[in-house]
């Protein structure tokens, strides 16, 4: 039997559908207490989650945890048929690009001096900066090294748009690029298409990670 979520004349849990259903972004259990005037406890919030995790468990949408929170999304078997209603606009990524993100995203923190070991070329200032402006990168510290240079990790808004919660849950690294040029735009059109460097574009992001490096990165 389902748990009685009633407060005055409206349940907790429609609410929290209610806002999970209008929301753009994630909502965190934070965000979900704060529409309640009335004190309600996490553990409340979570089983009104449980119950609508449940609710959509045979529907073409289901609610899903992220990074920041939670989300309603259509199952991914439904997509496709989407798509053809609106084709995508998926914003163009260089292997250039993909080899930098898989370095950052596996072997994080990293500076841009580490990046350039493992892939044995310059990185260009505009991949950082194209990856930090899509909000998937971004210099979480330095290194106490002579110049204290920048350290660089994912964030919360790569982890959403992949659809996973942590880092743990990141895919075989053969799949990374796959995963990310199949993901659909959530927000404003980004083109990265930078720093091709097509001298080296053969290598993939697993055989550049695989490579030996001069420098550990752990």
């Amino acid at each position: 039997m389902k748990t009685d979520l009633k407060r005055g004349t409206t349940t907790l849990k429609q609410t929290i559908e209610a806002a999970l259903l209008g929301s753009p972004d994630p909502l965190s259990i934070h965000d979900l207490k704060r529409m309640f005037d009335e004190e309600v406890t996490s553990q409340e919030i979570k089983l009104a989650l449980s119950e609508i995790t449940e609710d959509w468990s045979d529907r073409s949408a289901e609610l899903v945890e992220v990074a920041s929170g939670w989300r309603m999304q259509v199952r991914v078997e439904y997509q496709k048929n989407l798509d053809k209603l609106e084709p995508p606009r998926l914003p163009k990524y260089s292997r250039a690009v993909l080899e930098t993100l898989a370095i950052i995203a596996y072997k994080q923190p990293v500076t841009r001096g580490d990046i350039e070991d493992v892939r044995g070329v310059a990185v260009s200032p505009n991949i950082l900066k194209s990856l930090e402006a899509r909000g998937w990168v971004d210099q979480i510290g330095v290194r106490e090294t002579p110049g204290r240079p920048g350290l660089f990790g994912t964030t919360e808004t790569f982890l959403n748009d992949l659809g996973l919660k942590t880092l743990t849950d990141l895919p075989p690294l053969e799949e990374l690029g796959e995963l990310v040029e199949e993901t659909p735009e959530l927000g404003e059109q980004m083109s990265l298409d930078v720093g091709a460097e097509t001298d080296e574009s053969e290598l993939t992001p697993a055989h550049v990670l695989n490579a030996p490096s001069t420098q550990s990165l752990n």
